[in-house]
């Protein structure tokens, strides 16, 4: 994720505890599962569907929806994938995209992105599902969440999980934490999807110092957190500039100035759903 880890999905969360041999089980079954990309869209899309449900979608004639649509709707298909968007109005700053082609941006974000740098967000996401990142995190989730006994670590195949998994698994997508190295991959695809239609490159160093920006403020706390497993914002700024020059496409951005959309009001973030434990 761009700006990963932030909000909480609105998902009753159980704790799994495993024993020492159930946990040997588990890691031995691992070794031999084949997890492929449909195998992580077939996991995402349930997840997805969950997220959606439980939190505050901006409907069709919402302004945030109208300008997303605007913005990213000639791209229904990239890399292989036919994409899905949504507006989360959650007034968190952070985007995700799933190995199903699903794309949620939180009306967060796109108050503080112009439309270039949203591109610029939107193809990070992106990335990471072309490069594999998602399918690779999807694979960390099923591991962790749904093969929990003996029985089923022992099976090469991705099996089926329950309700409860699926908020697990939806709860690792809006948490995931991509390695550094992931994440700048999925800056240089965002860099490279930009040039290949013939957007502002320089919209991405823009966005990352807006981040940076962020982070020197009054959200300093609540930036450094979300950030924390990512390489610097000023860093990745001063790579997207080096790629623009080495392009000869260099030039300062100018942010765009647009009418702020009024759509209905957001939620300040998703809260979780709470159960009382039995005694």
């Amino acid at each position: 994720m761009l700006v990963a880890g932030v909000a909480q999905s609105q998902i009753d969360l159980k704790n799994i505890n495993l024993n020492d041999r159930a946990l040997g089980a588990v890691q031995k079954g691992m070794t031999g599962l084949m997890f492929s990309d449909a195998d992580a869209a077939a996991l995402s899309k349930p997840a997805v569907d969950k997220m959606d449900a439980e939190n505050k979608v901006a409907g069709p004639n919402d302004p945030y929806t109208i300008r997303l649509n605007k913005v990213f709707g000639k791209h229904k298909n990239e890399a292989g994938l036919a994409l899905n968007y949504k507006v989360y109005l959650i007034k968190e700053v952070n985007a995700f995209a799933t190995a199903d082609g699903s794309v949620r941006v939180f009306s967060g974000l796109m108050d503080i992105m112009d439309d270039n740098q949203l591109l610029a967000v939107i193809g990070h996401e992106i990335g990471h599902v072309a490069n594999h990142d998602s399918r690779d995190a999807m694979k960390a989730a099923y591991q962790k969440e749904a093969l929990i006994d003996a029985a089923a670590s022992q099976s090469d195949k991705v099996a089926a999980v329950t309700d409860s998994q699926i908020g697990k698994i939806a709860n690792a997508i809006l948490d995931s934490k991509h390695s550094r190295k992931q994440e700048s991959e999925a800056d240089v695809y965002a860099y490279d999807f930009l040039k290949r239609n013939k957007y502002d490159v320089n919209a991405e160093e823009s966005a990352f110092n807006i981040l940076a920006a962020m982070s020197e403020g009054n959200e300093a706390s609540f930036i450094d957190r979300m950030m924390s497993s990512h390489p610097d914002s000023k860093e990745r700024a001063a790579n997207a500039k080096a790629r623009a020059e080495a392009d000869g496409l260099y030039k300062p951005y100018v942010k765009q100035t647009a009418k702020p959309a009024k759509p209905t009001k957001a939620t300040k973030k998703p809260t979780k759903k709470t159960t009382k434990k039995k005694k």
